[in-house]
C-alpha cells in the first residue's frame, strides 16, 4: 500500500451522506456540527462549540472532537486539549451567569409553583456534594451545562469549580483523543460503545478511593 493510500485509510470523512428528514431537527443539527470537521474551519468550529456547549448548546462537543480526530488521528491530542480548555472556559461563563442570578432568585421563582423548598434543598445538596456534582457532570454523559449553571446558583467556590472541571474535562476529551491517536479509526467504535460506561466506572473507582482514604485517615488519627 502506498503512502497516499495509507493516509487515506487513516483519515476519514466525519460527515455521513445519508439524507435526514427536515423534521428530525436534532439529527440535522448534529450533522451540521459534525460537517465542520470536513472543512478547514474545524478548529474554530470546535472552539465555538466547546465554549458555548456548557452555556446553551444541546449538542455535546464530543461529536466534533471525534469527527476531527477521525480525519487526522495524529492531531488528536491537539483537538482534545483545545476542546477541554474552551469547555472549562464556557463552563466558567455559565457558572458566573448562575452566580449573578443567585440562590434567592432561584428559590423565589420556584416558590411560584410551590417548589421553593425543593429548590432550596437542591442547592444545599449541590453545596454539600459539590466535588461529585462537578466531577460527574464534567466526565460522564450527565449534562455539564446544567451543573455549570447550578454551581453558580448554589454559590460554590469558583476556584474549586474551575480546578475540578479542568481535571475531568481533560480526562474526558483527552481520553477520546488518546484513543484516536493510538488506534486511529478503530477508536470511534470503542468510544461509541464503551466510553460512557468507562467514565462511570472511573467515577465509581474514584468514590472507592476517596472512601478508603477517609477510612485510613480515621484509623490513623483515631
Amino acid at each position: 500500500m502506498s503512502k497516499e493510500e495509507t493516509k487515506a485509510s487513516n483519515e476519514q470523512r466525519a460527515t455521513s451522506d445519508k439524507p435526514v428528514a427536515w423534521w428530525h431537527w436534532h439529527r440535522w443539527l448534529y450533522n451540521w456540527v459534525v460537517h465542520w470537521a470536513d472543512t478547514r474551519f474545524g478548529i474554530p468550529a470546535l472552539i465555538i462549540l466547546a465554549l458555548t456547549e456548557p452555556i446553551c448548546v444541546p449538542i455535546p462537543a464530543d461529536v466534533l472532537v471525534i469527527g476531527l480526530c477521525l480525519g487526522k488521528p495524529k492531531r488528536s491530542l491537539r483537538y482534545g486539549l483545545t476542546c477541554a480548555l474552551f469547555s472549562v472556559l464556557g463552563g466558567t461563563i455559565a457558572f458566573s451567569l448562575g452566580l449573578a442570578i443567585g440562590p434567592e432568585r432561584v428559590v423565589s421563582f420556584f416558590e411560584q409553583i410551590y417548589l421553593g423548598n425543593k429548590a432550596h434543598q437542591a442547592l444545599e445538596l449541590y453545596q454539600e456534594y459539590d466535588f461529585w456534582a462537578i466531577s460527574i457532570s464534567a466526565l460522564t454523559p450527565v449534562p455539564y451545562m446544567l451543573f455549570s449553571w447550578l454551581g453558580g446558583m448554589a454559590e460554590v467556590s469558583l476556584l474549586k469549580f474551575v480546578c475540578i472541571s479542568a481535571i475531568f474535562r481533560t480526562m474526558r476529551f483527552g481520553g477520546e483523543a488518546l484513543l484516536f491517536y493510538f488506534l486511529g479509526a478503530k477508536a470511534r467504535w470503542l468510544i461509541e460503545k464503551y466510553f460512557n460506561i468507562a467514565t462511570v466506572v472511573v467515577i465509581i473507582l474514584l468514590a472507592v478511593v476517596v472512601y478508603v482514604v477517609k477510612l485510613l485517615g480515621r484509623m490513623f488519627t483515631g
